[in-house]
């Protein structure tokens, strides 16, 4: 890691993460710190002669009446650099909760949409060695496992966008140098002062404990230990995915005898990922929470967890989507609906009745209107997975079900399957 009294080049660092396979579109998350505003300098140093057109963005929480003024500081920045500019905002916090997670998760929407609207397919993100290191000691004190204890990874897929971090191995401090070298200012958040947030107090504490050799490097070791070990599990995930999972109609089955005779840690990182796969949660459940749903399992007891209804049925656990997850839910056909399908007109069919369709869950609702409302059986799906399909209305009128039985000139394609459930959990 670069720290203060390195003489290495941080610039050269942070390019390599981008020269074998320079993209033609690259985003550049910016809020105007230290951090983001080397990040953006480096890269606008290095793009031009790569072929590479830099796209900035900078996201307003509106938690701050500075903020304002500061996305249109990085605006004028990416200007003079030559880069586009966007500036996202979110209004969404009401008060209550975890201000900075609601924040961060927001944030990351919002720069995935961004960027998927874009064509966009990377973007950089300012994180430094000081990050990792606070991150690693505030997942320390929630007696966090391996996953958490490895902190936040250099590259991260967060639905088609990839995330990078190719300032993990760099010092706040020498990027600081770096720019005063330059004679380029940047923007202090008021935030990174405040005790009353996690990651000041552990910046704080990281202050107190090097003294016995607890620093951002000894913690960046620790999170580069944990990521190795998070693959070797994740590896291990995958080949037991291949051997007792299937997914039939958007629908995960897992052979209830092999998941028993798994490995107790596999078995839970099989599960979670099975219900972020098929519920897609942002957080995975607790360890308490999927301790329950495994006690549950091994007693053939029904329940509901991370928006998925789990069951015990011939030999196998069923995950499916729980009904009243996806109330309300809707899309237009064609678009992913629920992230498990999408609805469209049979190739050979009509498209000239789509206009004013939307795909919903099917429901009672839809069921009752079905023109045998008993085909669904013939299907081999529980109820249950029926009710929570996706189908096609114009207003309160359904006009087709594909999944229950009644395609009516469409046909629903799930868009998860077996081969892309095993292969997501492959170390990255």
């Amino acid at each position: 890691m670069t720290d203060s009294s390195d003489g290495g080049d941080p610039g050269a660092q942070v390019v390599a993460h981008f020269r074998d396979a320079p993209p033609a579109h690259l985003g550049v998350a910016v809020s105007g710190g230290s951090d983001s505003v080397a990040l953006l300098r480096m890269l606008a140093d290095w793009a031009p002669g790569a072929g590479v057109s830099l796209h900035v963005v900078t996201v307003d929480h509106g938690l701050r009446p500075e903020a304002a003024d500061e996305a249109r500081a990085v605006a004028a920045l990416a200007a003079q650099l030559g880069a586009a500019h966007d500036t996202l905002h979110w209004r969404g916090w009401d008060g209550t909760g975890n201000v900075q997670d609601a924040a961060r998760q927001a944030r990351y929407g919002l720069i995935r949409d961004w960027a998927l609207a874009r064509g966009i397919g990377q973007v950089a993100l300012g994180h430094t060695g000081d990050d990792q290191a606070e991150t690693v000691l505030m997942a320390l004190a929630r007696g966090a496992g391996v996953d958490g204890m490895a902190a936040m990874p250099v590259r991260r897929d967060l639905d088609g966008v990839t995330l990078v971090r190719p300032m993990l191995g760099l010092r706040r401090a020498a990027l600081r140098r770096w720019l005063e070298a330059r004679g380029q200012d940047w923007t202090d958040d008021p935030g990174n002062e405040d005790p009353r947030y996690d990651r000041i107090k552990a910046r704080r504490a990281l202050e107190a404990l090097a003294p016995l050799g607890v620093d951002a490097q000894a913690l960046a070791r620790v999170a580069g230990n944990m990521a190795e070990a998070r693959a070797a599990l994740r590896a291990a995930t995958a080949e037991a995915a291949r051997d007792c999972a299937a997914v039939e109609a958007a629908e995960l089955r897992i052979t209830a005898g092999e998941l028993e005779q798994l490995p107790s840690e596999i078995a839970r990182r099989l599960l979670i990922y099975a219900l972020h796969s098929v519920g897609g949660a942002p957080h995975a459940p607790r360890r308490d929470a999927i301790a329950r749903l495994r006690e549950a399992i091994a007693q053939g007891r029904r329940s509901t967890l991370a928006g998925c209804l789990i069951a015990v049925r011939e030999g196998a656990v069923h995950i499916g989507r729980e009904p009243s997850a996806v109330a309300g839910l809707c899309a237009a056909p064609g678009d992913i609906w629920d992230r498990r399908w999408r609805v469209e007109p049979s190739p050979d069919a009509d498209n000239k009745g789509i206009a004013g369709t939307q795909v919903a869950a099917l429901g009672e609702a839809g069921l009752a209107q079905c023109p045998d409302p008993d085909a669904w059986r013939k299907t081999g799906l529980a109820r249950e997975a029926i009710l929570a399909a996706p189908a096609v209305w114009r207003g309160d009128t359904l006009l087709a079900a594909p999944v229950a039985g009644w395609a009516n000139g469409w046909r629903a394609v799930p868009v998860l399957d077996t081969r892309s459930f095993a292969a997501g959990l492959l170390p990255d």
